[in-house]
């Protein structure tokens, strides 16, 4: 019954004509840092706004996920200010961050955003705060793992020249990243994933199940040159029709489920530096991804999570 109240709250609070008073409870504990109805509230309309399909999932899988993300950036935030006296970062760096973010959802100007933004009940500065808190983990992962990122230059550029006809081909693609448990059976959660995708489909089971930063706007990676790829993976999104998913496929750190929306072939004057520029960023971007999984994971197992 308190879940289910809890939810009748949750779902009247993203319509700011239903104004209530809600009750704001200590839910769980991390460590010393407490999570409060409030904050779970928050962080769905958060979550809704970066991706509303989240409102058709049931009452039960909601929860779930808005806890989970709460979580996750609680515990990044204690990591974090291990390192640092305080959550923030450079003005410049932060509203560069906002028009990225506005601009992903086909908005055009903040004072656009601003508007989107009260249809969830959220804040520019609710939302400053949170980009602020992923951008610092981001710095965080680079300056451990930096010195570990491998990335073959002379292979890259080879790619690109050898690719005479000027031609390229673009996958567009979405992605949920998973792990199993030392007691899980990787089939079972395989099944489960398959699950909700045929009920809820591929962006809905990316929330719920990919522990990837990607998750929380349905997985997607957006458009991705084929040179971006490496081998294997490629040869394994060619054999998929568009609308397919691949199998698990092993990663450092977990498992990766590849899904193929659409593909297109582009005629392109390749300007050979500027192409291995991006493919360098895009490569470290994805190994970096990986070592903070990696790193989350671990960090992970020494905190303390308690339901209050």
């Amino acid at each position: 019954m308190k879940k289910y109240l809890f939810f009748i709250y949750i779902l009247l609070f993203l319509y700011p004509i239903n104004a209530i008073s809600i009750e704001n409870k200590i839910e769980f504990k991390v460590n010393n840092e407490i999570i409060t109805t409030v904050d779970i509230i928050k962080e769905l309309n958060f979550l809704a706004a970066l991706n509303p399909k989240i409102l058709k999932l049931d009452k039960d899988q909601i929860f779930e996920i808005s806890k989970n993300s709460i979580i996750k950036e609680k515990i990044k935030t204690l990591e974090i200010l291990k390192f640092k006296s305080k959550i923030v970062i450079d003005d410049n760096y932060l509203s560069k961050l906002v028009r990225e973010s506005y601009i992903k959802i086909n908005l055009n100007s903040e004072n656009e955003f601003l508007d989107y933004l009260s249809k969830y009940n959220l804040e520019l500065k609710d939302f400053k705060k949170k980009i602020t808190i992923e951008a610092l983990w981001n710095q965080l992962i680079f300056s451990k793992f930096k010195s570990k990122v491998n990335i073959d230059t002379k292979k890259i550029k080879s790619e690109i020249v050898n690719n005479k006809n000027n031609k390229v081909t673009l996958f567009n693609l979405s992605e949920i990243i998973f792990n199993i448990d030392n007691n899980q059976i990787l089939k079972k959660k395989f099944d489960r994933i398959k699950n909700d995708i045929t009920l809820n489909g591929f962006e809905n089971a990316a929330i719920i199940h990919s522990i990837s930063d990607t998750g929380s706007a349905g997985g997607k990676l957006g458009w991705i040159n084929q040179n971006s790829i490496n081998q294997k993976l490629k040869e394994k999104i060619k054999n998929l029709n568009v609308g397919e998913f691949t199998k698990p496929i092993v990663i450092p750190g977990g498992f990766l489920i590849i899904k193929l929306e659409d593909l297109k072939e582009e005629d392109k004057q390749i300007d050979l530096e500027e192409e291995i520029k991006k493919l360098i960023s895009f490569k470290t971007n994805q190994q970096l991804n990986q070592f903070s999984n990696i790193y989350y994971n671990k960090i992970k197992r020494d905190i303390k999570i308690e339901k209050l």
